[in-house]
């Protein structure tokens, strides 16, 4: 007796996101901690469109720059909506274990961020998270006052093995001389380039005899998880 397989072969099609469930899901999630994000995005479009229509009554020609200010209200209401969700995920993981962590892997290109912190102060929990690019090697402190004490002490052992590589510290939080969290990638990126791309690569190696503390950063805290696809958002 034949057997009917074209049931069982046959698989279950998975849904695609096109990318205005993105912008939903985006807009979803920032007015969680921002109420205030839709009259924000709606005062954006409504503003734009009526510079449209100003300028047509000027140039005697409303049907026209109506229609053209329209596409352009709509990029600039997604535009603000990407901001206020880039800020609602920074708010979200704000003081919470890894946060340094989340928001160092936003950088893309250039550096090597480790998954597990390189020196953790158990009663405090503050901790230390360590990169390497080509400005060198990055050290992050951030719990109480940045991590300040912990910071200071990972980098004399960091300069120990590796003397002559430029290091950098940088403590987060909002006291003075510390980095806001949404502009810590920024921070980074800002540093300029001082070694070679062998030089990383052996400086990589030399960092590993260091090692780290093995300790997982708390899921779910990466802001790129929260954040809209930028593309999306414009609709490519």
């Amino acid at each position: 007796m034949a057997r009917d397989t074209s049931a069982s072969s046959a698989a279950p099609k998975t849904k695609k996101v096109r990318w205005y469930h993105q912008v939903w899901e985006a807009y979803k999630m920032t007015r969680e901690t921002d109420p205030a994000v839709t009259w924000i995005v709606l005062a954006t479009f409504v503003v734009i469109v009526a510079l449209g229509v100003m300028v047509g009554v000027l140039l005697h020609s409303v049907p026209y720059f109506v229609i053209l200010s329209v596409p352009f209200a709509l990029l600039g209401a997604m535009f603000v909506l990407a901001r206020r969700a880039e800020s609602a995920a920074y708010a979200r993981i704000e003081g919470k274990p890894g946060a340094a962590l989340a928001a160092l892997r936003t950088i893309r290109r250039g550096w090597t961020f480790p998954e597990e912190p390189v020196a953790i102060e158990q009663r405090t929990q503050d901790m230390v998270f360590r990169g390497i690019g080509r400005p060198g090697i990055v050290l992050v402190g951030e719990g109480v006052g940045g991590g300040a004490r912990l910071l200071e002490a990972e980098r004399k052992r960091t300069a120990r093995v590796l003397p002559t590589v430029p290091i950098h510290l940088i403590r987060t939080g909002s006291g003075e001389g510390q980095v806001p969290l949404r502009k810590l990638p920024v921070a980074v990126r800002k540093l300029k380039p001082q070694l070679t791309k062998q030089e990383v690569a052996e400086v990589n190696k030399r960092l590993q005899a260091l090692g780290g503390v093995r300790l997982p950063v708390p899921k779910g805290v990466d802001p790129m998880r929260m954040r809209p696809d930028r593309k999306g958002m414009r609709g490519r």
